[in-house]
């Protein structure tokens, strides 16, 4: 794991989604082989036995998208093995990679994000009004600045965007680095969080929780999840979808592809670029809804 975190700059979540999924094939090597595996047990592995671990996990419910994470994980533990001589890879050629599911991100109507980032649409809620105003400065920065959360939440106080500054930097994926124009609105609604919060947020994060520590992304989403019962959004309205809506309302109004690439912080064009197919599905959905001679 050190050489992820080291070398490759891999995030934490995809570490410990790595260490899951290799300590999960251990396990299950010691049931199969019968015996806990060692580096000659690692080196006589075939594909028949990478294949009983593939069906075992899908009888288990996995789904393509965490099978393919599980074999880039053991891939990438039995080449760290293989460069020491504790273990072999060439199998893996032999191997058929479940297909990864198409499926389009799903962004929120202009009008849905909008009402999502209101404060005034949780004004009947039993919360004090700085937890309102903290939550709703969260969602503006996941949609004014197609932040994902734990880079919203990662925001020291010292870096705050408010004033002035309207600029941000973010540590994104992997440690890189970008730094992101934060438009008016959303920096109202920081100063709006900041003057009402009681904590001294001096040296610490922006965003905190009702104790006064940092905030965990689970009270955003809990605050999400209420808005969208009262709202009656479908369940795909979550903070991440906020993101989405950020890019492809942007592409929907003209904005350019590789600038949204940027914004994002996507390593590759192509993650970008299926923004393009949403933008798409929804001016379809918009001509058959309206045209006359669409039914």
């Amino acid at each position: 794991m050190e050489a992820l975190s080291g070398e490759r700059r891999a995030s934490r979540y995809t570490i410990e989604g790595y260490a899951r999924d290799v300590a999960g094939f251990l396990v299950f090597l010691t049931g199969h082989l019968g015996a806990r595996p060692d580096a000659a047990a690692l080196s006589a592995l075939l594909p028949a036995d990478m294949r009983a671990y593939l069906a075992k996990r899908r009888n288990d419910g996995l789904e393509s998208r965490s099978l393919l994470r599980a074999i880039a994980a053991i891939r990438s533990f039995l080449r760290f093995l293989e460069k020491k001589g504790l273990a072999r890879t060439d199998f893996f050629s032999a191997i058929r990679p479940p297909k990864k599911p198409h499926s389009l991100p799903k962004a929120l109507t202009i009008r849905d994000a909008r009402d999502l980032i209101d404060p005034d649409q949780r004004a009947g809620e039993a919360r004090e009004s700085w937890v309102l105003a903290r939550d709703a400065a969260v969602l503006a920065l996941l949609y004014g600045v197609g932040l994902r959360i734990s880079e919203a939440l990662s925001i020291a106080r010292a870096n705050a965007p408010v004033g002035r500054i309207d600029r941000v930097t973010i540590a994104g994926k992997g440690g890189k680095t970008r730094t992101l124009p934060v438009i008016a609105p959303v920096r109202d609604a920081i100063e709006a969080y900041v003057a009402a919060c009681p904590y001294d947020l001096t040296g610490g994060p922006l965003f905190v929780g009702a104790r006064g520590g940092p905030l965990s992304p689970r009270i955003v989403q809990l605050a999400v999840e209420r808005l969208r019962g009262a709202l009656g959004l479908p369940d795909s309205a979550t903070p991440h979808a906020l993101r989405h809506s950020f890019a492809t309302h942007l592409l929907g109004r003209g904005g350019d592809l590789r600038a949204i690439q940027e914004l994002l912080g996507h390593a590759s064009l192509s993650t970008t670029q299926i923004y393009t197919a949403v933008d798409k599905k929804r001016l379809l959905d918009a001509y058959l809804s309206a045209h006359p001679r669409a039914e």
